[in-house]
């Protein structure tokens, strides 16, 4: 009797852990669903590769795909903080502000501008690169310090002028500047004026020894120049592309031996002296090479001028950047300038390829992300090239005055118009076949980029701080979601 009687008080204890354990089961699952529905502040902007949706603003709750293969989760994680982002644009080379001032209208000027600029117009640019006198995107050869017929030299720098960007660069920069009050602005010479070189012009050549200190000067009245209109130079390079010297248009050859020299000796003295805060970034240059930057930042008298390496995306892979970051941890990293053209088509393959540096940039400790030219017009001018191969992020057509948006302006749109400048990329889990790079603005917002790398749909539970949300995002899309 004992025996049965145990057996029965096993049983129904048995059938009590069976019941709490149940009950449980269907708690725990009723508070992940009501957990979930937490997340209902969700708001998504969509890129697809079809080009039926375009940036487009989407509702979370209705994806435009209803069948996926298979369920990626992700996990966003503000407790891990890594840069500090400075902003994400282009540059308003003298090319591309010559056509937005000169082929369109007042009213249509500024309509463009608040589409580049305004963050609830259009895409929020937040930093430019700023050439300092003529690139290949140029409607002429020019520089800050062309000197008149006869004269050889200007070593105390009397001919000495901003003037040329007064006429259309200088007011549009105005212009972005009241659009967006954040914009912060880089600037960077192709070359030094043609008197200061080894050929005696902007085109080859490297700068000769004896203007070393008259270039430092150079930076100094540019600076002070810009400043002086209300324009604050965030930060400078010494030389665009120093690796390279172009037969066609300005260029000019720098060592890393004679950058470390003139930043070290010449420039940063130049700048503490007259109390320029203007940062000062080294190489400038592509991936494939890190014995650049490296040798400038270990120099013993550069290194404590230079805030850190700018980057280009011609050669090399994204890790340069977070290899030259674990060497030199104090030093930042920025990534300015990356140009669409004809060497990636258009759409699809440009598409795919831009949307990847908007992830694996950031993810590489870059705090920007910056593309080229802002405008080219319909045969990809005004240019000295001979064959120009660029594609700007709009298109001006000179004779209509239509404006294109080209693809370069969604993928910028799909970091620049969400990621407040002084936010902070934060930890998020990525995969090959659906790349991720997830962000915390000023004013708590998080930003999640996603990318699908296949073509195949895919269903992504995304976690945040125990909250969490879905959505099936299409083969080779990019989205963008922004939640409180």
């Amino acid at each position: 009797m004992k025996t049965e009687k145990s057996l029965k008080i096993i049983i129904l204890l048995s059938l009590l852990f069976i019941l709490v354990n149940l009950s449980s089961n269907v708690t725990q699952k009723t508070n992940q669903k009501e957990m979930a529905k937490t997340m209902n502040n969700v708001k998504l902007w969509l890129t697809t590769v079809d080009q039926k949706f375009m940036l487009s603003e989407v509702d979370i709750n209705n994806p435009v795909v209803s069948d996926f293969r298979e369920t990626l989760r992700i996990a966003v994680d503000s407790n891990k903080k890594y840069q500090q982002m400075d902003g994400f644009g282009a540059s308003l080379t003298d090319a591309s502000a010559w056509l937005i001032f000169h082929k369109l209208s007042e009213e249509k000027r500024i309509e463009v501008m608040k589409k580049l600029f305004g963050r609830n117009e259009g895409i929020g640019i937040s930093f430019l690169r700023q050439p300092m006198g003529a690139t290949d995107y140029t409607t002429k050869l020019y520089s800050y310090d062309d000197l008149p017929e006869g004269v050889k030299e200007d070593p105390e720098l009397k001919y000495f002028s901003i003037k040329h960007d007064k006429q259309y660069i200088i007011p549009l920069l105005k212009l972005a500047m009241k659009i967006n009050p954040e914009l912060k602005i880089m600037a960077s010479p192709w070359s030094a004026p043609g008197w200061m070189k080894t050929t005696g012009s902007m085109i080859g050549g490297s700068l000769l020894r004896q203007y070393y200190s008259v270039y430092a000067q150079y930076f100094v009245k540019f600076t002070k120049a810009y400043e002086k209109e209300g324009i604050p130079i965030y930060a400078i390079t010494p030389q665009n592309e120093p690796l390279y010297v172009p037969k066609e248009y300005p260029g000019m050859k720098m060592t890393w031996e004679e950058q470390a020299d003139f930043i070290g000796e010449y420039l940063g003295p130049a700048f503490e002296k007259e109390g320029i805060k203007t940062k000062i970034l080294t190489y400038d240059h592509n991936w494939d090479n890190t014995i650049y930057a490296s040798y400038v930042l270990s120099h013993p008298k550069a290194s404590k001028y230079v805030a850190g390496s700018a980057w280009h995306f011609y050669g090399g892979k994204h890790e340069a950047m977070s290899q030259i970051k674990e060497m030199f941890p104090d030093k930042d990293i920025w990534f300015t300038e990356g140009s669409g053209g004809d060497w990636v088509p258009a759409f699809f393959n440009a598409f795919m390829d831009q949307m990847m540096h908007v992830i694996r940039i950031p993810r590489n400790w870059s705090k920007t992300v910056v593309w080229w030219n802002i405008a080219l017009d319909e045969k990809r001018g005004p240019t000295i090239l001979s064959n120009s191969t660029c594609r700007g992020l709009i298109e001006i057509n000179q004779e209509t005055g239509e404006v294109k948006y080209n693809l370069d302006y969604y993928t910028l749109g799909h970091i620049s118009k969400f990621v407040l400048p002084g936010a902070y990329r934060i930890n998020s889990y990525t995969y090959s076949s659906l790349e991720t790079v997830a962000f915390e603005n000023p004013n708590g917002t998080k930003v999640l980029i996603v990318s699908n790398r296949t073509n195949t749909n895919k269903k992504i539970i995304v976690e945040e701080g125990g909250r969490e949300f879905e959505y099936i995002i299409p083969g080779y899309a990019a989205a963008t979601f922004v939640w409180d």
